[in-house]
């Protein structure tokens, strides 16, 4: 069983990273303190005894949204059951169990800093889910970013009570068998903690984490495989004089160009080559330095955001305090999750000009085209650029901005609305796109050193290239090369670990 840190103890200190998102993919032991444990039934405590004092308490005394003028159900169970019922109305295919698992990690750490009310029933019930590979069937569309990600959150708090579907053993199969198969108990929240398990932006933020954490992989692959290019051609690496790059002004050029410089350190140049490469080439420092510098943007908004109180209302207990207001409101992801997806569509068009200029025999260096051994025989990666032509243009038509498509709803309750989980969700859908990309580059630069290119000269990309040519065979014989292409994926983003935490 994986542990988030170890021992893993979730306290209001505890930073919850991207990379503990990827980890609950799989069953993870989160240990929660006693110190938050004593907090979080302080707080509850707190919010029934505001309850018992007639204080008003959203969601808990009243109506949801709009409805707020009305008074809620009389029993807390009631109102529990009636926060989740009227929200499961979500349409469309299921979430990738993954994202789901990380949404619920999310919003544990959002409620374990006691500032919801929840009861620690709720607390348990979620640890105990990530201790398995539980994972409610959550549909992809219903939330709007704002007043948290209620109706697939709510599939989740259902999930938990034995309601709607689930996911166990990688099968999909009633909820209420998959707590079975899991060794889990129902979930019977009181209070209010069905709205405090549905009123946060943790789906969000779970998917604007996950896909974080895949393009500071492929940014680095991105690197990886220009200096790969550079080295397979036999070009001379004066684009990347470290005085040059200076001049340029901007901190993301100068720290690609200094990686692009120790990944060709002993590169030995044709002489062959124009004075100056395309911009594919050239201008990689430019191009994947803004992608980086907008990769550490963003980076830093959804940890902000993963470390945040994404709930409504607040209760602070110290202060004799119950604070409504919008803390649900996703508005930051939404705009870091389109800056993720426009640095991933512009990595992107870089891959796939790379590949094309690899095929194209007018500036390969005379190597065939399509990089096939028997032309008109043999097709070579034909294929595969045909795929990644498909590919960058789905990730352009996606790329539109969500965090701008506003539209007032729920009665004007929410009359303007940030549109974050579709952000973070086409964001994550891009990071997976240019993994693709960046996959289908790999197949060329392999098949390019077989059908005549010359093999790597400086040791990082005669290294890289070797464990690409022990991965990737040839292509002799025209075959499908999807699974190559999906394995040469892999393989980058291990070697961008490697390289990230300091390995050749």
């Amino acid at each position: 069983m994986s542990t988030l840190t170890n021992p893993a103890v979730i306290s209001p200190a505890f930073p919850l990273l991207p990379g503990h998102l990827e980890r609950a993919a799989a069953p993870v032991a989160v240990g929660i303190g006693a110190e938050v444990r004593e907090r979080v039934a302080a707080c509850h405590a707190f919010m029934l005894g505001c309850l018992a004092e007639k204080r008003p308490v959203y969601g808990a005394s009243t109506g949801f949204g709009p409805l707020v003028v009305f008074d809620g159900r009389d029993s807390a169970a009631a109102q529990c059951d009636n926060a989740l019922a009227h929200l499961g109305a979500g349409q469309g295919p299921d979430l990738a169990p993954a994202v789901v698992r990380a949404a619920m990690l999310v919003r544990l750490h959002s409620l374990c800093q006691a500032r919801s009310g929840v009861s620690l029933a709720v607390v348990d019930s979620l640890t105990a889910a990530l201790r398995t590979d539980f994972a409610p069937a959550v549909p992809r569309l219903g939330s709007l970013g704002a007043s948290g990600d209620l109706i697939p959150l709510s599939y989740i708090a259902r999930a938990l009570r034995g309601q709607g579907d689930a996911y166990a053993g990688g099968r999909r199969m009633p909820a209420a068998e998959a707590l079975r198969r899991t060794g889990l108990d129902p979930l019977e929240p009181a209070g209010r903690d069905g709205l405090a398990l549905v009123n946060g932006t943790s789906l969000t933020a779970a998917a604007a984490g996950l896909a974080t954490l895949s393009l500071v992989r492929s940014h680095r692959a991105a690197l990886l495989l220009s200096a790969l290019l550079t080295d397979v051609l036999g070009c001379a690496p004066a684009f990347l004089a470290a005085p040059l790059l200076d001049a340029f002004n901007h901190p993301g050029a100068t720290a690609a160009g200094a990686i692009l410089r120790d990944r060709l350190d002993g590169l030995v140049p044709t002489d062959t080559r124009a004075l100056q490469e395309p911009y594919s080439i050239r201008c990689t420092p430019q191009l994947i330095g803004a992608a980086g510098a907008a990769l550490e943007f963003a980076s830093g908004v959804v940890g902000d955001d993963l470390n945040g109180v994404s709930d409504n209302p607040l209760f602070f207990p110290e202060r004799d305090l119950v604070a409504h207001g919008g803390n649900f409101f996703g508005q930051p992801v939404a705009f870091a999750a389109d800056l993720l997806s426009l640095a991933a569509t512009q990595l992107g068009n870089l891959a796939e000009r790379q590949l094309d200029l690899l095929i194209d025999p007018r500036r390969n260096g005379g190597l065939p085209p399509m990089l096939t051994p028997e032309p008109g025989r043999q097709h070579g990666v034909q294929g595969v650029q045909l795929a990644a032509t498909a590919i960058v243009a789905d990730m352009r038509r996606s790329a539109t901005p969500a965090s701008i498509q506003s539209l007032p709803t729920n009665w004007h309750n929410q009359d303007v609305v940030p549109f974050g989980t579709q952000a973070a969700l086409n964001a994550l859908d891009q990071a997976r796109s240019l993994r693709l990309l960046h996959g289908s580059l790999a197949v060329a630069l392999r098949q390019a050193v077989h059908v005549g290119a010359r093999r790597p000269t400086a040791p990082h990309c005669a290294d890289l290239y070797d464990r690409l040519a022990d991965l990737i065979a040839p292509v002799d014989t025209d075959r499908p090369l999807d699974e190559d292409v999906r394995r040469a994926a892999d393989l980058l983003d291990r070697a961008a670990d490697r390289t990230t935490s300091g390995l050749s």
